[in-house]
């Protein structure tokens, strides 16, 4: 038996879809120069690791083990995650931002698979029932954009995002190209294969080759080219017919040994940001990003280094479009009588708010069909003003 597998024959075949080249991405056209990409951070992102609240006295108490590692302080309370200081460049300029304390609808299970449904259609439902048509909001505002020509859209990946799924047809692309797997991935196989004797020891003895042949350690993709890859890509679709994107990035359920799964999926984040930024070039300064997840994780961490699934969580926005340099939202605390049922972070902001005030902003759709037709029950509020 070839201990050495080859990743198009083994890994392809476990976990196509962990790669960034091969997970769905989305693009529609509109006229004018603004510009929007919609990132889908599968997994419930840990925005509380991300951007740290250091300036709350409970953040060390709950995190103890999380808490350590001195990234770059963005202001006098919150502090980023030491893996994605690529990104602080773009803080200085004002081109990024996050928004804190973030949630859909949905209250119910804490389940990705009806969470992500939640995230990507829009319902307002608490159990995340999707709307009659089960179609994507962004499908939706695609409608009630002027000038939008819905036959140039195209969905990349092994499957469609329900984002941007409807009325309006979408192309599909799927590149085949090498596909490392992700952190969650080979903690699956290894515990398929761990039971029997057989072939526990030849899987460890063909990973610890395969990751010294492609530059990996402990299934975290090292070769930070891909994520690159998929950044320009996107560049070159906005810069020719289209002017809204979206794409999913898994990997960020982090049940355990979070530290070193952290750090490399904000590795392969800042990279895919930094090269959408570059590969824009002067349009940069007309594009906003949003990246999105379907729920937080718990406030504590648990005893195997990582964190459970939650409520409350974080949204990443960048773009030459945004007012950024600071932390959106009110942040609710992590005392324990502030905490959503005693475990998460408690939620302050709808979500769905900021896409809406991005659309409204890039795209003119009115505040009226975005809290009817867009994202059914919103309530849009006070604009944070997102947008130069």
């Amino acid at each position: 038996m070839d201990l050495l597998l080859s990743r198009r024959a083994f890994l392809i075949g476990c976990s196509a879809a962990a790669s960034p080249l091969v997970t769905p991405v989305t693009f529609a056209q509109a006229k004018g120069e603004n510009r929007l990409v919609v990132i889908v951070l599968r997994g419930a992102m840990d925005g509380l690791d991300v951007v740290r609240p250091t300036g709350d006295l409970g953040f060390a108490a709950l995190r103890p083990t999380l808490a350590a590692g001195q990234g770059p302080a963005l202001n006098d309370f919150f502090t980023l995650h030491p893996a994605a200081e690529p990104l602080m460049p773009l803080w200085r300029a004002g081109e990024l931002g996050f928004a804190h304390a973030t949630a859909t609808p949905y209250r119910q299970g804490r389940s990705h698979f009806v969470g992500q449904d939640a995230l990507e259609n829009g319902t307002d439902a608490l159990d995340g029932t999707p709307t009659q048509a089960h179609d994507g909001w962004l499908n939706r505002a695609l409608g009630l954009i002027p000038g939008a020509h819905a036959e140039t859209g195209v969905s990349v990946g092994q499957q469609r995002l329900l984002l941007l799924e409807g009325a309006t047809p979408t192309d599909h692309w799927f590149p085949v190209d090498e596909s490392p797997l992700s952190p969650q991935g080979l903690q699956l196989i290894a515990a398929l294969n761990e039971a029997d004797p057989l072939f526990a020891a030849p899987f460890a003895q063909a990973q610890r080759l395969a990751d010294t042949a492609d530059g990996m350690t402990g299934g975290v993709p090292r070769g930070k080219g891909q994520y690159r890859q998929l950044g320009t890509y996107v560049a070159q679709r906005l810069l020719g017919p289209s002017r809204i994107a979206s794409f999913s990035f898994g990997g960020w359920d982090m049940h355990k040994d979070q530290a070193r799964a952290m750090a490399g999926q904000l590795g392969g984040l800042s990279d895919a940001i930094v090269a959408l930024k570059e590969g824009l070039g002067a349009a940069w300064g007309t594009t906003l990003v949003l990246g999105i997840t379907e729920f937080g994780r718990t406030a504590r961490e648990n005893g195997t280094g990582g964190t459970d699934h939650g409520t409350g969580g974080l949204a990443i926005l960048a773009g030459g479009a945004l007012r950024g340099g600071q932390v959106f939202g009110k942040w609710p605390g992590l005392g324990e009588s502030a905490l959503f049922e005693s475990r998460d972070l408690m939620p302050t902001t709808d979500v769905r708010s900021y896409p809406a005030w991005a659309l409204q902003a890039l795209f003119g759709v009115s505040g009226a069909d975005l809290e009817t037709r867009v994202f059914p029950g919103l309530d849009l509020d006070r604009d944070p003003g997102l947008v130069l």
